[in-house]
C-alpha cells in the first residue's frame, strides 16, 4: 500500500537543491544564486537600465520581490520535472525531424536533459524562484550545459502549451497509478468477502436493523463503488489524451512542424485540434478532480463503517495496531484513527475540486497567469486519495471480523419482517401492502411479548391472520431469509459467490492489468 503511495505521490527528492555533504554541490548552488543575482536584474549596456534576463528587451527592471513571490510556481511545479524534460525531449526530436534545429542539437538537448533528470532526482539541483517554474528552471540549466542548442529548443513553442502538457502526462500518469491502487482495493475487498460469504451480520437502513445479508456480500457493494471510480478515472483520461504540445501560445506557429509527432512520442492518442481550445483547457484537471472526490466519498462511507464496526456497541470487526492508536489520557483506548482520517479526506479534495471550478469560471480565452492555481489543488488531491486508498486498503487486509457479534445483532429488530411480507404473497396470494400491514401487527406483537419473530407460536400469528401455516415458520429465521435472496445481486452465499468470480472477470482483477470498468 505504501509503495503504491509513494508512486502516486512523484515528489522529487530533496528538491531544495544542493548536497549539504558535498562541496562540489555546495560550490554550484553558491554559483547558481549569484547566477540568479545578475539573470534577475541584468545591465542593459545600451540603455544603462536593469532588464530581465526572462522577458529581455521589453523590461526596463526586474520584478519585485513582492511579484517574485506571488509570481514564482518552481515550490509546486517541479513536481512535474519528468513530464516537463520528456515533453522537450519529444520537441527536440520533432524539430530536428523537421530540419528546424540539427540533429546535432538534438542530441545535445537529449544528453544535456538527461544529465538534468540526473541531477533532480539525486538531490543535486538547485531550483531558483527568480526563473519562476519549472520549465525555465529546466531551460536555465540546459543553456549551462550545453550552450547554443538550448536556446533553440523553445522554437515553435510557448510556455502555454508546454504547462499544458506537463500538466496532462502528470495527470495521466497519476490517473494511472490510481487506477493500479484501486484495483488493489478491490481485489483485497473480494478476497475478504469470499472469506464471508455466509457470514451472517445486519443489514442496515437509516442505521436502523433492515434484513439480514452476508458480511461479503456488504463488502462486494464497495467492489461495484470503485469499479465505477476506475471507470470513471478512466474516461477521464480517454478525453485528457490529447496533446497540447505545438499549440504554441495560443494561434499555433508558423513552422513547419508535425504535431502528430509529438503526440505519439508522448503516448497521446491525438494532437488537440484547436490551438486556443489546448492552452486554455484544464477540463482534464476538473475531471480529476470530479472523479477524485466520489471516489473520496466513497472511501469515506466504507471507513466511517469501520469505525461504527469497531465500536464497543457493535464491535463487527476490530483492527490491529498497525491502525489504530491510543489515548494520552485512557489507557483503555484503542481509535480507528487511520479509517477517520479517511473519512476526512474529501473535505481537501472537494475543496480542491470547487477550487478549481471557481479560478476557471469566467476566465476569458486564452490563457491567463489564473491558470497557474491549477495545480496546487490537484497535487494535493492526488496525494490524499493515494494515501485514502493505501490506508483503506490496508485497513480492509487487516481487520478481524467478529461473526459472532454479528449474528448476536440479528436477535433484535426483526430483521425477517420483510420475508413474513413475501410469505403472505407469495403463499396466500395477499396484496403486498396488506401483507405489509399484517406482517406489521404480527412485529407489534412479538415486540409486546419481547422475542423476534421466529419465537411467536403459531397460533399468535394466527390470531391476526388465520391463513398462516406452520410453513411460516420455514422463512423466520435470519439463515433462511438469506439463503432465499437469490435473485441476480442478491446476498444468498451462492449468489454472492457468482458475483464475486464476476466482479474479477468485469475488473480485470486476475490479471496485472487494469483498465477500470469493464467494457
Amino acid at each position: 500500500c505504501r509503495d503504491q503511495y509513494q508512486r502516486v505521490s512523484q515528489r522529487p527528492q530533496k528538491l531544495q537543491g544542493g548536497n549539504s555533504g558535498n562541496s562540489k554541490g555546495r560550490n554550484r548552488t553558491a554559483a547558481i544564486r549569484q547566477k540568479e543575482c545578475h539573470m534577475t536584474d541584468k545591465k542593459d549596456t545600451h540603455s544603462g537600465n536593469m532588464t530581465s534576463s526572462i522577458w529581455g528587451g521589453r523590461f526596463s527592471s526586474g520584478p519585485s520581490e513582492l511579484m517574485q513571490d506571488i509570481n514564482a510556481s518552481i515550490d509546486f511545479d517541479k513536481r512535474m520535472f519528468r513530464q516537463d524534460i520528456a515533453g522537450s525531449k519529444a520537441h527536440a526530436a520533432m524539430l530536428a525531424s523537421c530540419g528546424i534545429i540539427s540533429d546535432a542539437d538534438r542530441q545535445a538537448i537529449d544528453d544535456g536533459l538527461d544529465q538534468i533528470l540526473n541531477e533532480i532526482t539525486s538531490g543535486t539541483f538547485t531550483f531558483s524562484a527568480a526563473l519562476e517554474d519549472i520549465h525555465m528552471n529546466i531551460e536555465s540549466r540546459l543553456a549551462e550545459i550545453v550552450g547554443e542548442p538550448a536556446r533553440r529548443l523553445h522554437t515553435a513553442r510557448s510556455r502555454n502549451d508546454q504547462v499544458a502538457t506537463d500538466f496532462r502526462l502528470w495527470v495521466r500518469e497519476v490517473i494511472d497509478s490510481l487506477d493500479v491502487a484501486l484495483a488493489d482495493l478491490q481485489r483485497t475487498l473480494i478476497a475478504r468477502a469470499a472469506e464471508h460469504a455466509d457470514t451472517l451480520m445486519p443489514g442496515y437502513t437509516h442505521l436502523q436493523t433492515a434484513q439480514p445479508v452476508t458480511f461479503g456480500f456488504h463488502l462486494m457493494a464497495y467492489v461495484e463503488m470503485f469499479g465505477r471510480d476506475r471507470g470513471r478515472l478512466a474516461d477521464a483520461r480517454k478525453r485528457l489524451n490529447e496533446s497540447p504540445l505545438g499549440a504554441a501560445a495560443l494561434a499555433g506557429t508558423s513552422f513547419p512542424t508535425n504535431r502528430n509527432q509529438t503526440a505519439e512520442l508522448l503516448g497521446f492518442d491525438r494532437p488537440s485540434a484547436n490551438a486556443m481550445d489546448a492552452v486554455s483547457d484544464r477540463d482534464f484537471a476538473v475531471e480529476f478532480l470530479a472523479a477524485a472526490a466520489l471516489c473520496a466519498v466513497h472511501m469515506s462511507r466504507l471507513a466511517e463503517e469501520i469505525v461504527i464496526w469497531c465500536s464497543d456497541g457493535f464491535k463487527f470487526i476490530s483492527l490491529s495496531d498497525a491502525f489504530t492508536t491510543g489515548s494520552s489520557i485512557m489507557p483503555q483506548k484503542r481509535n480507528p484513527d487511520a479509517a477517520e482520517l479517511v473519512r476526512a479526506k474529501p473535505g481537501r479534495i472537494i475543496g480542491s475540486l470547487n477550487g478549481l471550478l471557481i479560478v476557471l469560471k469566467g476566465l476569458p480565452l486564452a490563457y491567463g497567469k489564473d491558470m497557474q492555481e491549477d495545480k496546487e489543488g490537484v497535487f494535493d488531491a492526488a496525494d490524499a486519495l493515494a494515501i485514502a486508498i493505501a490506508a483503506t486498503t490496508g485497513m480492509v487486509a487487516d481487520m478481524t471480523a467478529n461473526p459472532a457479534a454479528m449474528r448476536a445483532a440479528l436477535a433484535s429488530g426483526f430483521p425477517t419482517a420483510t420475508d413474513l411480507a413475501d410469505y403472505l404473497v407469495r403463499d396466500l396470494g395477499m396484496p403486498f401492502r396488506e401483507a405489509h400491514h399484517v406482517s406489521g401487527a404480527i412485529v407489534a406483537l412479538a415486540s409486546e411479548k419481547g422475542c423476534d419473530l421466529d419465537g411467536l407460536d403459531l397460533a399468535d400469528m394466527q390470531a391476526i391472520e388465520p391463513r398462516i401455516t406452520s410453513a411460516v415458520l420455514d422463512v423466520l429465521t435470519c439463515e433462511a431469509a438469506v439463503s432465499m435472496r437469490t435473485s441476480f445481486g442478491g446476498t444468498a452465499p451462492d449468489e454472492v459467490r457468482a458475483r464475486i468470480a464476476d466482479a474479477r472477470i468485469r475488473f480485470a482483477l486476475d490479471s496485472n492489468i487494469s483498465n477500470g470498468e469493464s467494457s
